[in-house]
């Protein structure tokens, strides 16, 4: 379930094509010793309303195994429902902290504890002796980053904070707040952090760098010429979409191949690495002498899945080398600063 219309319609619409893409490439394969895949995606706009009758539609079509939800605000509702049916899902990008408490529920982005601290130990350790923080507090995504990334940043760093809410446009009075900051963090999607980009020009300082995380990505397609935005723009990442060897740029020529660019991200990165995942878990699990045949329960694949993520499994793929996670379905695996453009 993920936003394959609406302004959010970039993310869902990546998982989607990227899940597509590895599902057609198993079947080509042959399967799981012959067993074909089929992906269903259904459009909840990013609205957790929706996501009840989502569920319902595609438990009752008979899915056995899910990338649950695209984002964390319907992720937080999916992942009660798939509890209650005992569903194994793997999301690309539903990032809250909160989604995989249940048993049944694991990551494959980083949640949004862990980019908040790992982003405060990049900022660590440039020497700033201040900062500026732009955030949405009443968004699970945006506030759950912010108050991890505050926990973890240095005390001698001080901070300028800027806050909105809702479906904002005008951010003059925030900009106004952080018009002196040369270093801003921004954990918040990319559609606001375009329009403060856009309104901050000739006030924020042309030597600032504006620095994001796993919700930047998408930004450059909100600028017809990405220049008119002088200042460095960068995030938090675990996916190169400029990446020009290994198994991302393999990933790169396959996905623009058949879906163009705009929707090339970590988003669809990290879907295409779930459907492996879970495909290359149940080769090994089969391989060890359990049965998974056509006919199996959601239930049943649910204890045989969980049993292997949470007992060491490793897995190598588009957004990381041996990747595995924690009890808990926290992904553990490496992430780099991604400059999405320099300075002018």
């Amino acid at each position: 379930s993920g936003p394959l219309t609406g302004g959010t319609a970039m993310y869902g619409s990546a998982v989607a094509n990227a899940a597509q893409l590895a599902v057609d490439e198993i079947n080509a394969a042959g399967g799981l010793n012959g067993i074909k895949f089929k992906l269903i995606a259904t459009d909840d706009m990013n609205d957790a309303t929706k996501i009840s009758t989502n569920y319902s539609s595609m438990y009752e079509s008979g899915i056995q195994v899910s990338l649950g939800s695209v984002s964390t605000q319907p992720g937080l509702e999916f992942k009660n429902l798939s509890a209650d049916d005992n569903v194994f899902f793997l999301t690309p990008s539903a990032s809250g902290d909160d989604i995989p408490t249940n048993p049944n529920g694991f990551q494959m982005c980083f949640a949004d504890g862990n980019q908040g601290k790992v982003a405060a130990e990049y900022v660590n350790s440039l020497g700033l002796s201040e900062i500026g923080i732009f955030y949405k507090s009443d968004d699970a995504y945006s506030n759950g980053i912010f108050e991890q990334f505050k926990e973890n940043l240095d005390p001698s760093i001080a901070t300028v904070e800027a806050v909105f809410t809702g479906e904002a446009s005008d951010f003059s009075s925030q900009i106004s707040t952080l018009k002196d900051c040369t270093f801003i963090f921004m954990p918040i999607y990319y559609q606001p952090a375009s329009i403060f980009m856009t309104q901050a020009k000739g006030i924020i300082a042309d030597d600032a760098v504006y620095y994001g995380c796993d919700g930047f990505d998408g930004l450059a397609g909100q600028f017809e010429d990405f220049s008119v935005i002088p200042q460095e723009v960068s995030m938090l990442s675990h996916f190169d979409s400029n990446a020009t060897e290994g198994m991302a740029a393999e990933y790169i020529a396959k996905y623009t191949e058949k879906f163009g660019t705009d929707t090339l991200n970590q988003f669809g990165a990290s879907a295409y690495d779930c459907v492996y995942a879970i495909y290359y878990a149940m080769e090994e699990a089969i391989a060890e002498g359990t049965e998974i045949p056509v006919t199996i329960s959601a239930s049943d694949l649910c204890e045989i899945l969980m049993a292997k993520f949470q007992g060491g499994f490793t897995f190598s793929g588009v957004t990381g080398d041996n990747i595995t996670w924690d009890e808990n379905g926290y992904v553990a695996k490496g992430a780099v600063k991604y400059t999405l453009k320099e300075a002018n």
